[in-house]
């Protein structure tokens, strides 16, 4: 009797949901008067928008409901009672739809986390709609909704909220947390994209509260990359060393996190001073000592001879993108779409202390609208240009060395460009390129940007802000005979 009920009522609701179909032609109009090609009209008659309000009210007053929804937390503290229509929930969701086929009731208990709970009417609207509205800290229960039932266009549409967000200013932190969280889900477009942020940014992340609450294992994959943009190496051990004391972990734990740093990128002066006055490092350093050595003796022999013995190419002598002035240097271009443009600055020859003394002057240029060869016009023999050319070109950056020099045997110069954008109201870096001598290496050179529109998300105050950083990294040689 129970199941020819319920019958029953999803029939009446289905006439119900019938008759609000009709009675939304008395909204709003709007017609499409392109022609189909054959002399006929095109027309279109749409009352989407009515028919949206109509089944928010429908949500609303619960009028031909059919199921009471009970959501409950684990703890039963917390009940939510919302009346609902299996029809409307089965077409939006595959779980749904599974869950009421083989009901024998007019009542739904879900149990659901707190977080979740609170926000399982937005869920439930969106099912009605098709569209919701969030904050930063209701985006994680909300996918975790979306994708327990399985409605795939909401899970997708909150997945692209987050990357979007992931500069927006908050309280206590968020991007740490949903990566840990996309790590859980197995969501590794989120995953990628907090992880990335956070790399690129990692001086802001330092400096947030967040930060001292990462977990060991997020710690751990930030530490072991090489294209973390941040001043120095020593500002990465102080937040290291921040973390470690916080959390308190266990020796293995804070072992291998030191064991990550790279202390051959400290000058000597900064060894010595973390050696005397890190309460951190005096209880660990026999773990590091190995470094330590081995970083002072790369500061003390010539990099030539430090190659004959060790592997220099590992991370330990490896730098990341430093955004110190030994390393490279800012470049805001304004009015990008113009002309070309250059400039010139020095870095530091190598990070080993027997090249602390050695400058390398670099020349810059920058031209908006670079041809590759295969695009340049054509000249016939006479010397004549052929009539026909393409126009347009790319963006290209070239950094060359000033003079040559001997004293680059041995080196190889890796340059990086750092694009800078704004978004959420705070500068962030956008992109990041890295080459040997000309972005056309990349083939992908701001290849999407639109450097004529004043509002382009790439411009900051109709300037591009680029950070060139060159990365010296120094050649293996074979190993001597002894």
């Amino acid at each position: 009797m129970v199941q020819q009920g319920v019958q029953t009522q999803a029939r009446m609701l289905c006439v119900a949901l019938c008759l609000l179909l009709g009675a939304a032609a008395a909204g709003m109009l709007k017609v499409d008067m392109t022609s189909d090609g054959n002399g006929g009209g095109g027309d279109t008659i749409s009352h989407s928008l009515t028919l949206v309000q109509r089944l928010e009210a429908l949500l609303l007053q619960g009028n031909g409901s059919d199921l009471s929804l009970r959501v409950e937390t684990p703890s039963a503290d917390e009940v939510k009672v919302i009346q609902a229509h299996s029809l409307v929930l089965s077409l939006q969701s595959p779980v749904f739809e599974e869950i009421l086929l083989s009901r024998n009731s007019s009542k739904l208990v879900l149990k659901e986390s707190s977080d979740c709970a609170a926000v399982f009417d937005k869920f439930i609207r969106y099912l009605y709609c098709g569209e919701i509205s969030l904050r930063l800290d209701q985006a994680t229960p909300l996918h975790k909704l979306a994708t327990k039932y399985q409605v795939t266009g909401l899970q997708q549409g909150i997945t692209q909220y987050m990357t979007q967000n992931l500069a927006r200013e908050s309280t206590s932190g968020h991007v740490a947390g949903w990566y840990e969280y996309a790590v859980q889900a197995g969501d590794v477009t989120l995953r990628d994209s907090c992880i990335q942020f956070m790399a690129w940014n990692l001086s802001s992340v330092l400096q947030s509260g967040e930060w001292v609450t990462i977990s060991s294992q997020l710690l751990m994959s930030l530490l072991q990359r090489s294209d973390l943009i941040l001043q120095s190496e020593m500002e990465l051990f102080a937040g290291l060393e921040a973390w470690i004391i916080q959390n308190d972990p266990d020796g293995l734990t804070a072992e291998n996190a030191l064991r990550a740093v790279r202390y051959a990128m400290m000058p000597p002066r900064e060894l010595f001073r973390l050696q005397t006055q890190s309460a951190i490092l005096a209880r660990y350093q026999e773990s590091v000592r190995d470094l330590l050595y081995m970083s002072y003796q790369f500061h003390s022999a010539s990099p030539m001879q430090m190659a004959k013995y060790f592997d220099v190419n590992c991370s330990l002598f490896m730098p990341r993108n430093y955004l110190s002035p030994v390393w490279g240097s800012p470049w805001i271009i304004n009015n990008p779409s113009r002309d070309d443009r250059s400039t010139s600055f020095q870095t530091q020859l190598g990070p080993s202390g027997h090249d602390s003394s050695k400058r390398v002057t670099w020349n810059a240029l920058f031209s908006p609208r670079w041809l590759p060869l295969s695009m340049r016009p054509m000249y016939t023999d006479s010397g004549a240009m052929q009539p026909t050319r393409v126009d347009g070109g790319r963006p290209r950056i070239i950094i060359t060395p000033a003079t040559s020099s001997a004293e680059f045997a041995g080196v190889n110069f890796q340059k990086t460009v750092i694009v800078m954008a704004q978004q959420q109201g705070k500068v962030v870096v956008k992109h990041v390129y890295n080459f040997h001598q000309s972005t056309e290496e990349n083939g992908d050179f701001l290849a999407e940007a639109d450097l004529y529109r004043r509002t382009s998300e790439y411009l900051i105050d109709s300037s591009l802000f680029l950070h060139i950083v060159v990365k010296p990294l120094y050649q293996s040689l074979i190993t001597s005979k002894k």
